[in-house]
């Protein structure tokens, strides 16, 4: 999703003058071509800098970075917990035949 060439203030910068400078084109797409060299990066990736911006700053509808980084810290913890779970269903089922096998030998 994110390349490390750019510095998150390269890229802030480069929205906001996409953002600052979008009146004096024809299209938005326009002011992305133009503006896109100055930064030493394609149209299309500034484009999608604008549309993830516009996401977090809620003029365009989509799941925001910080509600994405969420749910992909829940997923983790998720699968986490259904690993520990897995173990210790593991270790109940170990202890309760053990259990049985003393009281069977007793």
């Amino acid at each position: 999703m994110k390349s490390n060439k750019f510095s998150p203030e390269v890229r802030k910068r480069a929205v906001r003058m996409v953002q600052e400078h979008r009146g004096e084109y024809p299209s938005l797409w326009a002011a992305i071509e133009s503006i896109a060299p100055k930064i030493g990066c394609v149209p299309q990736t500034l484009n999608e800098w604008v549309k993830r911006d516009e996401v977090d700053t809620g003029t365009r509808p989509g799941t925001t970075t910080s509600e994405h980084e969420r749910v992909k810290a829940l997923e983790r913890e998720v699968k986490e917990l259904r690993r520990a779970n897995e173990i210790l269903k593991l270790a109940s089922a170990f202890f309760a035949q053990a259990e049985l096998d003393r009281r069977l030998k007793s």
